[in-house]
């Protein structure tokens, strides 16, 4: 420390030495002192200029290194960034008066405030005394919904010049403080030009003078009545309403008193119409035709038209026959007048010609009734009964053709056709009932067969299985003969036998069978009857050449063993032979068997199919079928 100086501290009072410790967010920090006892400046710890001098010629760099990245701002919260910062607009919006007749709708000015911390909104209608009116906080500070998918307002969404909705209000936004502007243009938001705001028009009005002069019209009123006193004009209208629900199209009077311009509409009552007998659809009086601006979007039910809120009103010359007319919302079409209205308007205004319309509609044609595809349950005829009327009737059936056919049955013996072996020697009896068309099978039970027999299939018509759904072919009774393939709901049914009543049954009816079918039926019932060495020698002097196309059948069958398709063959020609006649045409015989690999040109198939061809290029394909069974 350096020697005192006595001569310096003389007339000093202070003699403390300087602080020398401090302390910076927590830490010790220590300082060198600048002044000695008694304030005197220490010259030993200041900087020469020289040493000034180097410091600033010195570069940063050597001295304390490469700069270093500068951290970062610290986080600061929007409650915290935005605390009281509030965006002001200048709105109003438009309320209904309905009761009353002095003012139709008034003008609210509100202001509303968005609060930036927490994105929330109120609306503060400034309390005008004396108003009369609920004022103050209209919508408490909260977050406001702007669409039906839960978005809320943001400062984003506001602007001047604009229409935002909050609870089904429309408030109009004219102008907003200069903060809220500042804010808005310094995030990139092109504000709008500021709008005047609206005026209350009750507020405005009574702000003129109370006392009101109006000069009286030059039009004559007596002069009026006392001219056309007790003259109407009648006019005959429709209001068509039948595009709405339970609509319908009604008759009205419509009456013209040409004294005061007044209208009146009746309604044309029928007897027994079912409605009540209001004589008046509308009393008399005078109807607007043009509103002025204000007057449209007040309420008409409860305001006294006067001649302030009307522009022009109706006249004579609206009411012109063949035109429509829409008074109190409703369009009226004016079809015809009477006599006295017709002279009216040729006297009046010239217009002779006023012919009466024809509005009596026209029935529309009949709509074609189509019935929906088939469903697949019951009958077609039975669900077709659903589409004619609400509670379905059961289908008309041929009384005459069930007394006449009453109880009788044509029973068949079938072999069911299946490549399963414990399916070969099942056997089904088939009842037709000729009454009703209608099918039955039945499996008489064999013991220890391990088949439950019974009923197959109850009573029911079977479609062939080539018919369409929308037209369906049921088998009838010259489907069934020995050997043909009944298809019953995907199985198939070779019948093999039948009762003696169906001999007689197609003997008698033989128009409705084939020849073919006739005599495989015979030719089967015969050989029952006979022995069978007696009928084969009979068939032998009889027929020769049965007994020559039997062994040749024969022979096929043993060497043409290996080629069993006997199944696909007689499918596939009973496609083609919709008539069930045992023929088909040769050249489709010839392409049927091509397709399904069969032998024609071998020597034996040759003379088999020169033996099964029939006069008029047509073969006989139920015997040529039996050459290719196992």
């Amino acid at each position: 420390m350096p020697s005192l100086n006595i001569g310096k501290l003389l007339g000093k009072t202070a003699f403390h030495r300087s602080q020398t410790l401090g302390y910076r967010n927590g830490y010790a920090i220590v300082r060198r002192p600048t002044v000695g006892i008694g304030g005197d400046r220490l010259q030993f710890n200041q900087l020469s200029q020289a040493e000034l001098d180097e410091l600033a010629s010195k570069a940063p760099v050597l001295t304390y290194g490469q700069p270093k990245q500068a951290p970062p701002a610290d986080f600061i919260p929007a409650h915290v960034a935005f605390d009281k910062k509030v965006l002001k607009f200048d709105a109003y919006f438009q309320e209904d008066v309905p009761m009353s007749t002095e003012e139709q709708y008034r003008i609210r000015q509100v202001n509303i405030y968005y609060y930036l911390e927490d994105d929330s909104m109120s609306v503060i209608e400034p309390v005008v005394e004396n108003s009369g009116i609920p004022q103050g906080k209209l919508i408490k500070r909260q977050r406001l919904a702007k669409n039906d998918r839960g978005d809320h307002y943001h400062w984003k969404d506001l602007n001047r010049g604009i229409n935002i909705t909050i609870y089904g209000k429309t408030f109009r936004v004219v102008d907003c403080d200069q903060f809220t502007q500042v804010f808005l243009e310094s995030q990139g938001i092109e504000l709008n030009p500021p709008e005047k705001m609206a005026l209350d028009p009750y507020t405005e009005l009574r702000k003129q003078p109370l006392r009101k002069y109006v000069t009286p019209s030059d039009f004559d009123q007596l002069k009026q009545f006392l001219t056309f006193d007790k003259q109407v004009l009648r006019f005959y209208a429709i209001w068509d309403d039948t595009d709405s629900m339970y609509g319908e199209c009604r008759t009205y009077i419509i009456h013209y008193y040409l004294m005061d311009d007044t209208v009146e509409i009746r309604e044309v009552h029928e007897r027994n119409d079912g409605r009540d007998p209001f004589p008046l659809l509308m009393n008399r009086q005078r109807m607007p035709k043009v509103l002025v601006e204000n007057a449209k979007n007040f309420p008409q039910c409860v305001l006294e038209i006067s001649d302030q809120e009307v522009l022009e009103w109706y006249t004579a010359k609206d009411f012109i026959v063949g035109k429509s007319l829409t008074v109190l919302g409703r369009t009226f079409f004016i079809y015809d007048c009477d006599p006295f209205t017709r002279r009216y308007y040729k006297e009046k205004f010239g217009i002779t010609d006023l012919p009466r319309i024809d509005v009596n509609k026209q029935e529309p044609p009949p709509v074609k009734q189509e019935l929906p595809p088939y469903n697949g349950f019951g009958l077609v005829e039975d669900s077709a009964q659903n589409c004619f009327a609400l509670i379905p009737k059961a289908p008309k059936k041929d009384v005459i053709k069930m007394l006449v056919n009453d109880n009788k049955v044509l029973r068949y013996l079938a072999a069911l056709e299946s490549p399963i072996p414990e399916d070969k020697d099942r056997r089904f009896v088939f009842s037709y009932f000729l009454a009703t068309d209608m099918i039955s099978i039945f499996e008489p039970p064999v013991r220890n067969s391990g088949i439950i027999g019974g009923k197959y299939l109850g009573r029911t018509k079977v479609v062939k299985p080539y018919s369409t759904v929308d037209n369906p072919i049921y088998y009838g009774p010259s489907d069934f003969f020995i050997g043909a393939v009944i298809e019953v709901f995907g199985h198939r049914f070779i019948i093999l036998d039948t009762d003696e009543y169906v001999l007689k049954y197609m003997e008698s009816n033989a128009a409705q069978y084939s020849p073919e079918a006739l005599a495989s039926v015979q030719k089967h019932v015969r050989k029952l009857e006979a022995p069978a060495s007696e009928s084969e020698s009979k068939q032998t002097e009889k027929d020769p050449g049965v007994q020559e196309l039997e062994a040749l059948i024969d022979t096929i069958q043993k060497q043409l063993k290996d080629h069993s398709c006997k199944d696909d063959i007689r499918e596939a020609f009973q496609i083609y032979d919709k008539e069930a006649s045992g023929y088909v045409d040769r050249d489709m015989f010839f392409k049927i068997c091509e397709s399904l690999n069969v032998p024609v040109d071998d020597s034996l198939v040759k003379e088999l199919i020169r033996m099964c061809s029939h006069g008029e290029g047509k073969i006989n394909y139920y015997n040529f079928v039996r050459a290719f069974s196992n």
